[in-house]
């Protein structure tokens, strides 16, 4: 006890406040669970005010993600197809405010706020706000973006609502023209700093590769811009967010584009010079789709988690160097090795993989795989961060000859009984 307090008091454990919020088609925030300090429940308010889309890009984000997991059931060839798919009205969000220094996050989404960050644990939705569900958390990327591709409603973009020009010098001064709206003033200037970057360094690096862009090839000793100007489209959300938006950043209900090709910079702060020449400035739609099939072609390796906890995989596939930490990352995160652990790690797989699909009596617990197969791409063997945030698990087996795909279109069929409406017989 006396050594935690003393980390605590010298800033190696953070502090961790549970909070629990609803948000309302506006935006507007409730918090349901949160500490008592106000300075402390402003903090969460802000965070989820600022991260968090509603309305408009809301819509967008729930339509996408609802595309994605392959639940239309016809291709969506316009905007008005797309809008007529139903948007649920409520959602609430369950995670910790985290303030002090923290170890890598394990799950959820997480993002910073002054002395720390927030993380999400859970999110949900509701058209009634009685009956709660959530997307899969570990879809097949390369699926979900399949199913999202092969509708060409994904290529409409947002509507174009205003155009503004930020001057920005590395000092930290940054001019906008025509003046914004006050609300707007904020956003604008936070977005300008990401896009040009915080630190001299990536000023330096993201100024190189506009240049690369827009067909130059920089010298290594480059000169430091001693200003830019940057050009951004406001936009209404597009209909399906997708690789193709070319949106650098959604805050609230608007799309920040921007605009290479009239974007500038000066060397000495009188002299203008062009980043680009129209359109070859931008990545053209060919370009992006190369990009995107290179996504798809990601290289990964099979490992097999049993529930008894052996790791296995195929001899060569994973160097020698990595075999240790691969086991114990896997082990910890499933669970495996642990019947307990094991149990509620799978029950969480399915509930998410088969978010809606599958309804569990009360007193019953779905049926326990004895092995799970993961996909796990092989740059990310030897990243610091765990696993967890990047093995996509793909097939399971209960009884270790039989093994079900979980991206059929169908339960397992070991699942079926508890298919939602039908009932565990």
């Amino acid at each position: 006890m006396g050594e935690a307090k003393r980390r605590k008091q010298l800033g190696l454990m953070p502090t961790v406040h549970p909070f629990e919020a609803r948000m309302a088609e506006d935006g507007g925030i409730t918090l349901t669970r949160a500490p008592e300090d106000a300075r402390l429940r402003e903090q969460i308010t802000d965070a989820l005010r600022l991260s968090q889309p509603y309305g408009p890009a809301w819509a967008s984000e729930y339509r996408t993600n609802y595309v994605m997991a392959g639940r239309p059931d016809a291709f969506l060839e316009t905007a008005a197809d797309v809008e007529a798919i139903p948007v649920p009205a409520h959602r609430r969000f369950a995670g910790d405010l985290v303030l002090g220094k923290a170890g890598p996050e394990t799950a959820g989404v997480s993002f910073p706020v002054p002395g720390g960050s927030v993380r999400l644990r859970e999110q949900q939705h509701s058209f009634d706000g009685k009956r709660w569900e959530s997307f899969p958390s570990n879809a097949d990327p390369r699926r979900a973006l399949e199913y999202l591709m092969q509708h060409p409603a994904v290529q409409e973009r947002g509507e174009v609502v205003a155009t503004f020009r930020a001057e920005h010098w590395p000092e930290g001064r940054i001019d906008i023209e025509p003046d914004p709206p006050e609300e707007l003033l904020d956003l604008l200037e936070s977005v300008t700093r990401e896009w040009h970057g915080e630190t001299p360094e990536d000023w330096l690096d993201s100024h190189r590769g506009l240049l690369e862009q827009g067909g130059e090839e920089p010298e290594d000793d480059l000169p430091v811009p001693v200003a830019r100007r940057l050009v951004l489209e406001l936009r209404r959300p597009a209909p399906l967010l997708s690789p193709l938006s070319l949106a650098f950043a959604t805050r609230g209900n608007v799309e920040f584009h921007p605009v290479t090709a009239q974007s500038s910079y000066s060397l000495d702060g009188e002299n203008w010079l062009n980043y680009g020449d129209g359109e070859d400035a931008e990545p053209a739609p060919d370009d992006l789709m190369a990009e995107l099939q290179n996504f798809l072609d990601i290289a990964t390796v099979t490992v097999t988690v049993h529930a008894d906890g052996r790791v296995q995989w195929a001899d060569g596939d994973i160097p020698e160097e990595h075999q240790d930490s691969l086991k114990a990352d896997l082990t910890q995160s499933t669970g495996a090795g642990n019947a307990a652990a094991w149990a509620e790690w799978t029950t969480h797989l399915f509930t998410d993989t088969f978010a809606g699909e599958l309804e569990v009596p009360e007193g019953e617990t779905l049926p326990v795989p004895v092995a799970v197969k993961l996909d796990i791409p092989k740059d990310a063997l030897g990243d610091p961060d765990p696993l967890a945030q990047t093995f996509m698990e793909s097939e399971v087996t209960f009884n270790g000859q039989d093994w079900r795909d979980l991206y059929s279109e169908e339960l397992p069929e070991e699942l079926q009984p508890y298919a939602a409406g039908q009932g565990a017989n």
